[in-house]
């Protein structure tokens, strides 16, 4: 039986990331009709479709998971070849990670910058709620995720890295407006309120499984980005939960106070990677564990 042969793949991630067959044959210097061709043989070979056809074109399911793998050949691909051909020369690789807002906001970054100065490598950063990232690991899109899941999927590992600790904080002038009589279900119901999205399920279980409130009857504003969190609570618009990790420099300062001392939401973050890992992903994986096992409590 013939096996998949990577030019198609290589036409459907052309025509994925140029967002046309016309780019896409441009940026492989092929006719149009090749490219065409080359997708089409690819889903022949499966007996699926592994394209939508519209504008601009998106993969399928299986597709995407295809994109995935190519995405993991193309890494192995880049350590191998100057190895075999005896080139100093290194290729750019790319790694793709799917991370929550909190994340990257506090410790992913400093502990994949060795890595970004060691290799010539690209990381894209996808940013989801902590419930949510890791179906881009099974759809393929990226190559580990951070996850609040502790089960890994078939071919994974997930080592666990440590708790995210939040605390409930706002600006001593909000918290004088609206929680001079300290934080209870009255006082909630009135104050405005921040959260990542709609499915910012850390705040949600805080209101609901806490103070029995519905989250959709207050005032809450949905900001996706951490650092709009705290600018948010320091100019004091709203309260929020924030990784403790994050504000410390606030609390000390005085610039945001802790509402209920004592209190703190946690959850416990896992990395999901894939299994018998070499070279630059491995070196990725060993950064992110090493670099929390003393920074995150377990």
């Amino acid at each position: 039986m013939r096996g998949l042969d990577y030019r198609w793949i290589e036409a459907l991630e052309a025509v994925v990331k140029s967002g046309s067959f016309e780019r896409a044959a441009q940026s492989l210097y092929v006719s149009q009709s090749a490219v065409s061709q080359r997708v089409k043989q690819l889903e022949r070979f499966l007996a699926q479709p592994v394209l939508i056809r519209e504008q601009p074109p998106k993969p399928t399911p299986i597709g995407q998971k295809l994109l995935g793998f190519y995405q993991r050949v193309q890494l192995l691909e880049s350590e191998l070849i100057p190895e075999l051909s005896y080139s100093d020369e290194e290729k750019v690789q790319r790694v793709s990670i799917a991370t929550n807002a909190d994340s990257l906001a506090t410790w992913l970054l400093p502990a994949l910058a060795p890595v970004m100065k060691a290799h010539r490598v690209e990381f894209n950063f996808v940013v989801f709620p902590e419930a949510r990232t890791l179906h881009k690991l099974k759809n393929g899109e990226v190559v580990g995720a951070l996850s609040m899941e502790p089960k890994p999927m078939v071919g994974c590992e997930a080592p666990y890295l440590g708790r995210m600790d939040y605390v409930c904080v706002a600006s001593p002038q909000f918290a004088k407006a609206y929680f001079s009589n300290g934080v209870n279900r009255a006082a909630l119901l009135r104050a405005p309120a921040v959260s990542f999205d709609q499915y910012d399920l850390q705040h949600r279980e805080f209101l609901t499984e806490h103070f029995n409130i519905d989250p959709d009857v207050i005032v809450h504003h949905h900001v996706a980005s951490s650092e709009a969190f705290v600018n948010l609570a320091l100019m004091g618009c709203a309260y929020c939960l924030i990784p403790k990790l994050q504000i410390e420099q606030e609390l000390a300062a005085g610039q945001l106070v802790d509402l209920m001392p004592g209190f703190f939401m946690s959850f416990r973050i896992y990395w999901h990677h894939w299994q018998l890992e070499t070279g630059l992903l491995q070196e990725v994986t060993q950064a992110i564990t090493s670099y929390t096992a003393d920074l995150l409590p377990k």
